[in-house]
């Protein structure tokens, strides 16, 4: 049953949603004449005080209202509507996996890889980043021991740049992966826990944390010599979302690309339990962590090629939440077993979002293919909003939607396509 003090306000702002139907809106009246016969509260809306931008706060209220139950325990296994966020600049502002390995990498805690070859750190590594690494860092360091890289800057410097997907001199660090299914130098940023306990890990990420919340917003800080993001800040609007949709019988979870550890730690601070997050999964032995990573979808384990990236977040969402085994786990679920609402920023969350049965969530960083899809709009359930910190400018020229916006398995350039194949035309960022 539907129970808002909101109810009327709510479908009267909705006119013309697709988002709130008129079955809903009598459901919803209904529901609130029924809370004033009882006496009872009903679940709360958004928070009037947050700005959001154009009609997105009442498009979600209804969201909200129209699916959710109100003071319902929030289990997907009991039939609760399941809402996913992504973490990294729709959750946070900035990069908690950055955040992390740049604490990892000032506070001497990279170790010296086997061999002192950095190709046995990642299976896609090239020739180039490898030597690049080896250069810079040396082979003094036994293996598995920490690399003094707070003070040896050029080591530090070569990390910096390979997270970044690049040598220092512009050489490709990884290739030869499914540019669908992982980012490698993601995936990179986890295997340098490689040697750690997870409890290790967690002790890092919480320094990271307190470092990050504690730095003045937007400053930058030094890692090696090359200057790198040195905040982050949790968006009070997507908190107030997270604890909304929570309160409203919503099953919240994350799926992050970022480390499962790592994003644990920062989760805490919305009330997610453990088990609610979802992440790269680093596999363990003898209690440290190792340089591979479990796999999805009948990828076997430390086969490190899908991590919750583009379709491997559908992998992880339907394999994780859903039960679904095999390679069944990459495709799209039928409606009633997917998530009703999801939130994302970048190309990294576009399967996940489409996946969305009621209302998709862009914050706008200006990520074309991500953008050709919301701006699109083609079934009405996409909302762009701007980052609540800092936005980006409004895109100078169109997104090329049309011609070179989406990339393919193997890194090649496209048009990004609809469900029914047909191509997205050129699309104006309009909401800056």
């Amino acid at each position: 049953m539907f129970r808002s003090l909101h109810a009327r306000a709510l479908c009267a702002l909705a006119v013309g949603s697709v988002l709130l139907s008129a079955t809903a809106c009598s459901s919803a009246e209904s529901a609130t004449k029924e809370d004033a016969a009882q006496g009872s509260s009903s679940c709360s809306a958004l928070d009037p005080s947050l700005a959001w931008y154009g009609d997105n706060r009442v498009r979600l209220d209804a969201m909200m209202t129209e699916f959710g139950t109100c003071g319902a325990a929030g289990d997907v296994d009991d039939g609760a509507p399941l809402a996913l966020f992504d973490w990294d600049n729709t959750v946070v502002k900035n990069d908690i996996g950055s955040a992390t390995a740049f604490w990892m990498i000032k506070n001497n805690k990279v170790l010296q890889p086997a061999g002192a070859d950095w190709a046995t750190t990642s299976r896609f590594m090239t020739p180039a980043g490898a030597a690049a690494l080896s250069a810079a860092c040396g082979s003094e360091t036994a293996p598995g021991q920490p690399l003094v890289t707070s003070t040896d800057l050029d080591c530090a410097d070569e990390i910096v740049a390979v997270l970044e997907e690049k040598t220092r001199d512009g050489q490709v660090a990884f290739d030869g992966y499914d540019h669908r299914r992982t980012k490698a130098a993601y995936a990179w940023a986890v295997q340098l826990m490689a040697g750690h306990t997870e409890d290790e890990i967690t002790e890092y990420a919480r320094a990271a944390r307190a470092e990050n919340l504690a730095a003045a917003e937007g400053s930058d800080q030094t890692v090696g010599t090359t200057e790198v993001d040195g905040s982050v800040r949790y968006y009070a609007q997507i908190e107030d979302l997270v604890k909304t949709l929570g309160a409203h019988g919503f099953d919240v979870r994350i799926i992050s690309a970022s480390a499962e550890p790592v994003v644990r730690v920062w989760s805490e601070q919305l009330g997610l339990d453990a088990d609610h997050v979802m992440g790269v999964r680093p596999i363990v032995e003898g209690g440290v962590l190792t340089g591979r990573l479990r796999g999805c979808g009948g990828v076997a384990d430390g086969d490190d090629s899908v991590i919750p990236y583009i379709d491997g977040k559908r992998c992880q969402v339907n394999e994780v939440v859903y039960g679904v085994q095999g390679p069944t786990a990459f495709e799209q679920l039928p409606a009633d077993r997917r998530q009703v609402f999801a939130a994302g920023d970048s190309v990294t969350d576009v399967t996940f979002l489409g996946d969305a049965t009621a209302a998709r969530l862009v914050i706008n960083r200006n990520n074309p293919e991500l953008m050709c899809n919301a701006y699109d709009n083609s079934d009405g359930k996409w909302l762009v909003n701007p980052m609540f910190i800092e936005p980006k400018a409004q895109a100078d020229a169109p997104y090329h939607c049309s011609t070179d916006a989406y990339t393919d398995a193997a890194g090649a350039k496209g048009a990004v396509t609809r469900a029914d194949g047909s191509v997205i035309p050129d699309q104006v960022d309009s909401v800056a």
